[in-house]
């Protein structure tokens, strides 16, 4: 199977985001017990722009050119929304089922490309979408098991996710991919400032350790991301993220003892294999 070369760094720039979602998720599971979900995204992006600033101040300024601020806090604030949720989603259940229910972001995102971007979808990509939603269905067992307050709130944050990544799709059609990361930080540090005020706590001196690691991942995480969407389409890139699943379950496992589910790899097998349908039909194509 042979793929352009555009399609192949997006795969590699997908690889870079889905083990830094997967560190981040790790790093949000330490910190739970001890911080509350807004002054951990305040401490995150605050790092996170002492290390771009020094990066900028090396490599210059340029690079933050924009015509479309208002685009980006627009991106920021649904995206604000969106890791709030995942961090509670992330305290009330397994990070199997977080990643699981979060699978719904590509649906949500390859639909939203199609309806605001005028993406096309091609039969490889509706396949992907359609495996992925039927494996979510094997995972959450609608009907068959009581669908819990974290899940409703995972589906949520999978929404406001969906709808981040099509703003950055549009952005990434003029902004580059270390603005978008530098406006994140910045609208977001002021963001979890204002909104940690109300339940900040002391930070424990074995918590920066996680929170370094946090704002290094959530950086190369979303560059990653920009990176792999401006090089390919949005309806293309999102599949990739069903692969988390294997990933996280493999973690959660090892890490802190949970279970896996056998529908839960059910799911993983149904999704695996439409995002591979979809990497067969691009290349052909």
């Amino acid at each position: 199977m042979r793929l352009g070369g555009h399609l192949v760094k997006a795969i590699a720039w997908m690889g870079g985001a889905l083990l830094s979602f997967t560190a981040m998720a790790i790093s949000v599971r330490e910190l739970s017990s001890g911080m509350h979900a807004f002054e951990m995204l305040f401490i995150r992006s605050a790092i996170g722009v002492v290390i771009l600033t020094v990066v900028l101040w090396a490599t210059g300024w340029k690079t933050l050119r924009t015509k479309r601020m208002v685009g980006h806090l627009f991106r920021n604030a649904v995206h604000f929304t969106g890791q709030v949720l995942w961090i509670f989603g992330i305290t009330l259940l397994p990070l199997a089922t977080v990643f699981a229910i979060e699978f719904t972001t590509p649906i949500w995102g390859a639909l939203l490309a199609v309806a605001f971007l005028g993406e096309r979808m091609n039969r490889g990509r509706w396949v992907a979408l359609a495996f992925g939603f039927f494996g979510i269905l094997v995972i959450l067992r609608p009907g068959l098991a009581t669908i819990s307050t974290g899940a409703l709130i995972m589906l949520a944050c999978a929404l406001f996710f969906g709808a981040t990544n099509v703003i950055t799709k549009w952005l990434t059609r003029s902004e580059r991919p270390v603005a978008i990361v530098f406006y994140m930080v910045v609208m977001q540090t002021l963001f979890g400032a204002v909104a940690s005020v109300f339940v900040w706590t002391p930070v424990a001196t074995d918590a920066w350790a996680w929170l370094i690691l946090l704002a290094i991942t959530g950086l190369t995480a979303h560059y990653s991301l920009a990176r792999a969407l401006s090089v390919a389409d949005a309806s293309f890139v999102m599949p990739f993220e069903f692969l988390r699943l294997p990933l996280i379950g493999g973690t959660g496992f090892l890490l802190y003892g949970e279970a896996i589910e056998p529908a839960t790899f059910l799911g993983a097998v149904l999704i695996f294999s439409g995002t591979y349908f979809s990497l067969r039909h691009e290349s052909r194509r």
